[in-house]
């Protein structure tokens, strides 16, 4: 295979981590409208992470953060974010750069962006990811099948998990596939 010299891949991790900077951008200066939540999931030893040192214990590798109703001090950078939550009633300041984001999703909306860039994932072949747009309600991302495709199910399926475990169940929609043959004339 040639050699991606223009790195196709690191320019769509930089797309979809502005789409996740947008939205928090949004809601600094607007708030978070409607039903729309977030959880954020985060490499908490990505270089520029700010953590205590007690949720670092708790949480060695990665991070689920939800913004809905009980943050403060939301800032948001060219680079990163900053927030203020409330863990077991006492106030933690994070500082979460976007490179550390490994999932932002929208529940509210079945929406999910799965960002996890070859260098987080040591057990792939280097140069194998491909950054997915999935809709975790909705059954696997639209995409080709890849080596970290397992992954991104596993993922996904641990949002989604946290998210049934915090919310009170809904009707759930379900997509269905309909065959381009149905509509045509025999």
């Amino acid at each position: 295979m040639p050699e991606d010299l223009i790195r196709y891949e690191a320019l769509v991790l930089d797309a979809l981590r502005s789409v996740v900077r947008s939205v928090l951008q949004r809601v600094l200066k607007r708030g978070i409208p409607g039903d729309h939540h977030f959880f954020i999931t985060f490499d908490t030893q990505a270089p520029g992470v700010g953590l205590s040192k007690r949720l670092k214990d708790q949480y060695p590798q990665e991070m689920t953060i939800v913004l809905q109703h009980q943050f403060w001090d939301l800032a948001v950078t060219d680079d990163r974010f900053e927030v203020r939550l409330s863990f077991n009633n006492i106030p933690e300041r994070l500082v979460i750069p976007f490179g550390a984001v490994r999932i932002f999703q929208d529940p509210s909306v079945h929406f999910a962006l799965a960002l996890r860039s070859p260098e987080a994932a040591p057990e792939d072949k280097p140069g194998s990811e491909t950054p997915l747009l999935a809709a975790p309600e909705l059954g696997a991302p639209p995409a080709a099948p890849n080596q970290n495709q397992g992954q991104l199910e596993r993922e996904i399926a641990a949002s989604a998990a946290l998210k049934s475990e915090t919310e009170p169940r809904e009707e759930r929609q379900t997509a269905e596939v309909v065959s381009l043959d149905k509509f045509r004339k025999k």
